[in-house]
């Protein structure tokens, strides 16, 4: 299918593509390598190929988890696949087996995000992204919030001297923070706002950002509106990052978002500071997120109504698209 609209203001758009499946796509194998389709193509790359071919509206970006451990032959040419599809990319660090607040913990988080970050740099990825404020299902219930700010803050700055991230065309490092039992103390945008300043402060300039994922903050226990008007303050202070149209709760499909989608992307938008918005769902039986399902009533519902996961993410950016382009018609996106 040929385009049959644009997207009208001057907003990146793209897909994170979790709908593929962790294990199916993602994750790579014992020999580093990528999970590849029958026609030998990364399924990444040959996914990301169907969605510009089919979607109504074209995305112009794509944010890929990286895992240590992936080869580099692989990670070349997944970048080149991606940017032969005129997509520019982003990437997210991926650690695990190791809680970045625990000090004792420190040089296997910091061994895990360098090789990735050199990794950004050498080809050229517009910015990179994590999780790696605290262990995904595996922090501690009780940890201070201080002291755990202070331990990340100490880590990433050695990753990001170590990796030589401030003098790479990278533009910034974005952290996201997720729901409550998916992490334990970094689980609204107040508490990991709270890192985002420290680290900022401490490199003396403004390069951390905080990823708001629609999803997670519909989840955090803060409302809409407290949501809204954090939005405004982390934006007027310029840590406002990458915008994540996810739908709280089931992760899949837009529709099921109670309103959550639209009400912080707007008011990402009127903040004048919105630059770039990523459609990310998961699959409802990705073995990768059994434990989520577990502990999270509603997580892992079958929201495709009959459609492939490739639909549902088309389906996704026409609606994010058509609600940035009447943000732009009401004034609020140039």
């Amino acid at each position: 299918m040929s385009q049959t609209f644009s997207l009208k203001p001057q907003i990146a758009l793209g897909v994170v593509p979790t709908h593929l499946g962790f294990i199916d796509a993602l994750v790579p194998d014992s020999n580093g390598s990528f999970p590849r389709e029958n026609d030998g193509r990364i399924a990444i790359v040959a996914e990301m190929d169907r969605i510009c071919a089919l979607a109504p509206v074209r995305p112009s970006c794509v944010q890929i988890s990286l895992f240590p451990g992936t080869s580099a032959e692989d990670i070349a040419e997944m970048m080149t696949g991606l940017k032969a599809l005129d997509l520019d990319v982003h990437l997210i660090m991926m650690v695990g087996g190791a809680n970045p607040m625990n000090p004792a913990d420190e040089d296997t988080v910091v061994a895990q995000l360098v090789p990735s970050l050199k990794a950004a740099i050498e080809h050229g990825a517009v910015s990179v992204a994590s999780t790696s404020i605290e262990e995904w299902m595996n922090g501690p219930a009780d940890m201070d919030l201080d002291t755990a700010i202070a331990q990340n803050v100490k880590l990433h700055v050695r990753a990001v001297k170590e990796a030589g991230l401030l003098d790479s065309s990278i533009t910034a490092w974005h952290i996201e923070f997720l729901r409550p039992v998916e992490f334990k103390t970094f689980t609204n945008i107040e508490r990991a706002w709270a890192f985002i300043k420290a680290i900022n402060k401490e490199l003396g300039r403004d390069y951390f950002k905080l990823l708001i994922d629609s999803a997670h903050m519909g989840d955090s226990g803060l409302s809409i509106a407290e949501n809204e008007r954090l939005i405004a303050e982390l934006a007027a202070a310029g840590h406002m990052g990458i915008f994540h149209a996810s739908a709280k709760t089931t992760r899949g499909c837009l529709s099921t978002d109670d309103g959550w989608i639209g009400a912080t992307l707007s008011a990402a938008a009127r903040t004048g500071k919105l630059e770039t918005v990523f459609v990310e769902a998961f699959r409802h039986d990705d073995p990768a997120l059994q434990a989520l399902r577990d502990a999270v009533p509603g997580h892992g519902v079958d929201t495709c109504d009959g459609r492939t996961y490739t639909q549902v993410i088309i389906d996704g950016l026409v609606d994010t698209a058509r609600r940035l382009n009447n943000l732009k018609a009401r004034g609020f996106l140039d």
